[in-house]
């Protein structure tokens, strides 16, 4: 928990309550879709099929969902894991009394209106934290958006008003802006991005950045761990605990605050200056954390950072069938820090043996754009077969003419995918008629597809990235 709040228990047992409850109650829950409390009570139950206990609270009674409605939180009994705040800002600290009057000890409160919110809000934000202390209890928020959970496939949760919840997988997400979350979660279902879990912490009133990363760092279902931060609070604190996490999972963070305007932008956001580039720089490299630049390469980090935890070296092969994309290609790995490397003279000759004597036999690979299964798939036997320890991964690039059948092109790489002995990734670019389909088989096959080259080089760039990371914590608890 965050340093200002030692009183409270333990956040490791609170976070079991935010994550995995068995019971929870939604105060201000409603039956319509725009209203926070139906949209939270619609993501709950309808579209995450949660199975636990769900007891709808609001003053008027009735049923809601198919549920009973309890007209105040005294008529919950027993008392509930977790209660969700959903009511206008100045009936929240009386739902609050209510709360510890009937025995509930987790709150989490979505609604603003506190220390972000001037003289009045900082005056209730004071009477909240009194509350807090008086009656151990422990509050997620306030004006936060919620949390999702979806590492376990049977007990998918979400207490949150977001229009959606992500695909799922095993990566996780931990937000101090709930816009920034949502806009993840599109860009899970969009580019299919594995995210399972995603947390908005709002003003962190008791459970910070520091405590999610460290409860979602101790779930073994959790691949990597995304940030979206403008500030650290203990950064002592959450040093520590980034470190440990590092160790074991990727972590990768979008610092904000790179600019002037920036910083006084995070300060009117939460209210704590950001650090200043060099300092957050360095941090996170103390930290073991990878820092990305946008919130496309936060995205671009969670597609392969669960799948290749440890990264991959700067050595990479280029294997397309179009030119102009492969030049593309290059380009961008060198300006990510990757290694366009020459192709052994063994290499090339296969090469040269297997295909038509137009193909461009370097690096990058040109197999021309009238290749079929047949070729891509010689060409990456070859590769696969003579380039273990001469590169550290293969970025193919699969352009789709009107005379290719790509999904015989797809089947192949999926094939041969399975025992790959190096890292693989794919990208197709033109009118990809199955796309979708595609890229599931390829995600399947443990290779991360893209419809964009250059997003795909700039994720093997942040792999790369990885590798000095990983090394180095690993090398300090062999020396510890």
């Amino acid at each position: 928990m965050s340093a200002a709040t030692t009183a409270s228990p333990s956040a490791a047992a609170a976070l079991d309550a935010f994550h995995r409850p068995a019971s929870v109650a939604i105060v201000g829950a409603g039956d319509r879709p725009t209203s926070s409390g139906g949209a939270v009570l619609r993501n709950l139950l309808e579209v995450c099929g949660w199975p636990g206990r769900v007891v709808p609270v609001n003053p008027k009674g009735g049923v809601l969902f198919g549920r009973p409605v309890a007209r105040t939180l005294a008529e919950v009994d027993p008392p509930c894991d977790l209660v969700a705040v959903l009511v206008r800002p100045d009936a929240i600290l009386d739902v609050v009394r209510e709360a510890a009057a009937s025995g509930h000890r987790r709150l989490m409160i979505l609604p603003g209106g506190f220390a972000e919110a001037g003289a009045d809000g900082a005056a209730r934000d004071a009477q909240l934290r009194a509350l807090a202390v008086e009656h151990d209890l422990v509050v997620g928020g306030p004006n936060c958006a919620g949390i999702v959970n979806l590492f376990d496939p049977e007990r998918r949760f979400a207490v949150t008003f977001f229009r959606d919840v992500p695909r799922g997988g095993p990566v996780a997400l931990v937000s101090q802006s709930g816009a920034v979350a949502e806009e993840m979660i599109t860009a899970s279902r969009r580019d299919h991005v594995a995210l399972g879990a995603v947390v908005s912490v709002g003003n962190a009133m008791h459970l910070d950045l520091a405590d999610h990363v460290d409860w979602l760092g101790r779930d073994p279902r959790c691949g990597a761990v995304l940030l979206y931060a403008e500030t650290f609070g203990d950064t002592a604190r959450f040093l520590a605990i980034a470190r440990a996490v590092s160790a074991t999972r990727p972590v990768a963070a979008l610092v904000a605050g790179r600019t002037p305007p920036g910083r006084d932008a995070a300060w009117r956001h939460t209210g704590s200056r950001a650090l200043d580039p060099a300092a957050a720089d360095a941090f996170c490299r103390d930290a073991g954390v990878l820092r990305v630049d946008s919130l496309r390469e936060l995205a671009l980090a969670g597609k392969v950072l669960a799948r290749f935890p440890r990264g991959i070296g700067p050595r990479v092969l280029i294997l397309s069938n179009s030119g102009g994309p492969g030049v593309l290609a290059a380009d961008r790995a060198v300006a990510v820090g990757l290694d366009v490397v020459a192709l052994p003279d063994t290499t090339a000759a296969a090469l040269r043996a297997a295909m038509p004597p137009e193909a461009a036999v370097a690096n990058p690979v040109d197999l021309l754009a009238d290749a079929r299964d047949d070729r891509f798939g010689a060409a990456l036997r070859i590769a696969l077969d003579t380039l273990v320890g001469h590169v550290d991964a293969i970025l193919m690039i699969h352009v789709i003419p009107f005379m290719v059948d790509g999904a015989a092109v797809v089947r192949t790489l999926c094939t041969l995918a399975q025992d790959s002995p190096l890292p693989l990734l794919h990208s197709m670019m033109g009118t990809l008629d199955a796309g979708p389909e595609w890229f599931a088989q390829l995600a399947a096959a443990g290779v991360p597809a893209f419809d964009d080259t250059e997003d795909m080089v700039t994720a093997a760039g942040l792999l790369a990235r990885r590798r000095p990371l990983h090394d180095a914590l690993a090398a300090a608890e062999d020396i510890a």
